[in-house]
């Protein structure tokens, strides 16, 4: 039985080797130069006897057993995360540091009036946000590169646990002096499939503007070309076409400067959930729950 076991350093560099793909990226992302990088993971393959990575000049190409490897190494350093976890849950509540994924569509609008207050209201907190897209932020979380993600729901998330923040309302945005004069409330049946705009794929939103609608043409026929909301008003206010836009981006002031008139959308189904969402069983599970009163709060 061999005496050896990898160190988590030497997982960490695997990992970051097979997301990114390069050495030199993978180096930077784990704060190291390449040479230490390109050693720890040689080393690592020495001591277990086997090649993990096959490297060329312009490739680097995983192993079927490397690529078993790294899915065991995101487990590994999960479960050493939480362990770290376990402890810092039992001292001062939301406390530390902690790692939270925010969507495009959330991020913008709702943390410019949370962050001033939670950092007033919690000192201790160090909270490290990146912005994702509601894909790549579950991505994050299962994989451990995150502790918490705030998103909009339906989404599939996997095994989570979630806190509920709010539920955010859906509207039509049209042009000024669209030809139809939009109503106080907008039926699914008034959107042209042909000037729908909409976000690309791995955004949420989109596919939650198109169950609201409940038109299957419109999935067929949708124009998904924007990266942002404010991308989409800019287009809508240039006569471009029409969007669907969450109320909390409207009241959040993403139309003003423009002359686009915003309107509910009139479907059961017009409404989104903002959730907080974290691995199940998470030991930090009471620091999340905090964390979402703060949002509901702000």
């Amino acid at each position: 039985m061999s005496t050896y076991l990898p160190t988590l350093k030497q997982l960490q560099y695997l990992v970051a080797l097979h997301e990114h793909g390069h050495f030199g990226r993978a180096a930077e992302a784990s704060f190291v130069s390449q040479s230490t990088l390109s050693a720890g993971i040689r080393e690592l393959e020495s001591l277990l006897g086997v090649t993990l990575v096959e490297r060329s000049r312009r490739v680097v190409r995983f192993t079927a057993l490397g690529n078993q490897v790294v899915e065991k190494a995101h487990r590994i350093l999960r479960e050493a995360e939480e362990l770290a976890d376990l402890v810092q849950a039992a001292g001062k509540p939301l406390a530390g540091q902690l790692r939270m994924s925010v969507i495009p569509t959330i991020a913008p609008f709702l943390l410019p009036r949370f962050l001033p207050r939670l950092r007033r209201e919690r000192p201790d907190l160090q909270l490290l946000l990146r912005e994702e897209t509601s894909q790549d932020a579950v991505e994050s979380l299962q994989h451990g590169r995150v502790d918490c993600v705030l998103l909009a729901l339906p989404f599939a998330t996997g095994e989570i646990e979630q806190a509920h923040i709010a539920d955010d309302e859906l509207y039509v945005a049209f042009p000024k002096g669209d030809p139809r004069d939009p109503p106080d409330v907008i039926p699914p049946s008034m959107i042209d499939e042909g000037r729908l705009l909409l976000l690309e794929d791995g955004h949420c939103l989109k596919d939650h503007a198109l169950a609201a609608c409940n038109r299957p043409e419109l999935r067929a026929s949708a124009t998904m070309i924007g990266t942002s909301l404010h991308t989409l008003v800019q287009m809508v206010d240039n006569d471009l076409g029409l969007t669907m836009l969450p109320k909390m981006a409207i009241d959040a002031g993403i139309l003003n400067g423009t002359e686009v008139v915003a309107r509910p959308l009139k479907s059961k189904n017009a409404t989104r959930e903002i959730a907080l969402i974290w691995r199940r069983n998470s030991p930090r599970r009471d620091d999340f729950e905090l964390l979402a009163q703060e949002l509901r709060e702000g």
